[in-house]
C-alpha cells in the first residue's frame, strides 16, 4: 500500500470509531475523484452531490467494514459507486455523455495509442460511446482514475480476471471499429461464422 493509501487507511480507521475530523480530511482527500466517478453516472449536478453526500454517511456508517483487502482510494469509489447505482436504479436516471465527463489522460506508447493516433477524436468518442455500460465503466476506472486492474476489480466488485477480459473485449471493439452488439449476435439460421 502506498504512503497515501496508509494515511487514508489510518483515516478510515478513526472514522470507524467515530471520529469526524478524520472523516473531514477524508472528504478533502478523495471527495473530487468520487465526485467526478459520480458525475459520469448522472448528467445532473445537484443528483450526482446528493449522491455524494448519500456516499459518505455510507462511508460514515460503514467503515468498520473497510478491511484493507483494497486501497482505500479504491474501497471509497466502490461505495460512491454503490450509491450512485442504488440511486440511479430508483430515479432510473440518465446517464452522463462522455463528452461531458472529464479529459482523458493519454496513456503511454502501445496498442491503444497507436489505433487512437489513426481515428478522429468524434471517432473514438463514438465508439466508446457505442460500446456497453459495463465496458465504459472499466474504460473510465482506468483512463481517468487510474486505478489498476485490481482497484477496478474492487471497486466494481467483479474478479481482477473480469476486468483484465472487459479491457481485451474494449481494445479488440476499439481496435475494430466493430459494434458490440454486432459482434456478439449468435449466427443467422444458414450462416457461417
Amino acid at each position: 500500500m502506498t504512503e497515501a493509501g496508509t494515511h487514508s487507511a489510518g483515516l478510515l480507521a478513526r472514522v470507524a470509531e467515530g471520529d469526524e475530523e478524520a472523516l473531514g480530511l477524508l472528504y478533502r482527500e478523495h471527495a473530487g475523484s468520487m465526485l467526478r466517478l459520480i458525475g459520469r453516472l448522472t448528467t445532473n449536478r445537484a443528483e450526482a452531490e446528493e449522491i455524494l453526500q448519500e456516499a459518505w454517511l455510507a462511508v460514515w456508517q460503514s467503515a468498520a467494514a473497510f478491511r484493507g483487502d483494497s486501497a482505500p482510494r479504491a474501497w471509497l469509489l466502490g461505495v460512491a459507486r454503490r450509491q450512485a447505482h442504488n440511486r440511479l436504479r430508483r430515479a432510473a436516471l440518465s446517464t452522463a455523455e462522455l463528452d461531458a465527463a472529464a479529459q482523458v489522460p493519454q496513456a503511454g506508447p502501445d496498442v491503444e495509442d497507436r489505433v487512437l493516433a489513426g481515428m478522429e477524436f468524434e471517432q473514438v468518442l463514438a465508439r466508446v460511446r457505442d460500446l456497453p455500460r459495463h465496458l465504459r465503466e472499466v474504460l473510465d476506472l482506468v483512463l481517468v482514475e487510474q486505478l489498476s486492474y485490481r482497484e477496478i476489480a474492487g471497486v466494481l466488485d467483479v474478479p481482477v480476471g473480469t476486468v483484465k477480459s472487459r479491457m481485451s473485449h474494449i481494445k479488440r471493439e476499439l481496435a475494430q471499429g466493430t459494434h458490440w452488439e454486432s459482434s456478439h449476435r449468435p449466427p443467422q439460421e444458414g450462416s457461417r461464422r
